[in-house]
């Protein structure tokens, strides 16, 4: 069976993950509002479009500073690979927010993790756009846009580099 074979169902429009996105953002700034600058750092692929799209909400609607980067590590390997970010930047002593698309079992943002778990934070904190709530490791999002109770065999599809197909499916 291919891709194109496999029926999915649209569980939120591109209005309703817009809606979804910009109300992340305001919960953001709300938890944040003491700070003058934040980090999202958006994991490759749709977590990075997610992390572009609450950089561009927050600059809408708060005076924050925040500089977006690029989490780039192959999230199919089952050990830690090398993480590599898209440009220099300082996170010592900076709120930064892991951005991705699903959080599942919470094995990739823990990977995710590891750059700055090496120095001094303010704080750490999660936004996902979609929790399936399968964790199997001890990652929890502060920030979600939708919690989705599914099964083990059923996937979830966030899609946000492609207008024409925005939004979240069910496969």
């Amino acid at each position: 069976m291919t891709d194109s074979t496999i029926s999915k169902r649209q569980i939120l429009s591109p209005l309703q993950t817009s809606q979804k996105i910009r109300r992340i953002a305001f919960e953001i700034y709300e938890h944040n509002f003491e700070e003058t600058s934040i980090i999202i750092a958006g994991i490759a692929g749709e977590g990075y479009a997610f992390a572009k799209r609450l950089v561009a909400e927050l600059a809408d609607i708060s005076p924050l500073h925040v500089e977006l980067i690029e989490l780039r590590f192959d999230k199919h390997i089952h050990f830690q690979s090398p993480i590599i970010f898209d440009k220099e930047v300082q996170v010592e002593n900076q709120v930064i927010i892991i951005a991705d698309d699903v959080l599942n079992t919470g094995r990739t943002l823990a990977f995710a993790l590891e750059p700055f778990l090496k120095v001094s934070m303010k704080k750490v904190q999660v936004a996902v756009v979609v929790d399936r709530s399968h964790h199997k490791f001890p990652i929890h999002a502060d920030y979600v846009g939708y919690a989705l109770s599914t099964t083990l065999t059923e996937h979830v599809e966030v899609v946000l580099s492609r207008p024409e197909e925005e939004g979240v499916y069910l496969k």
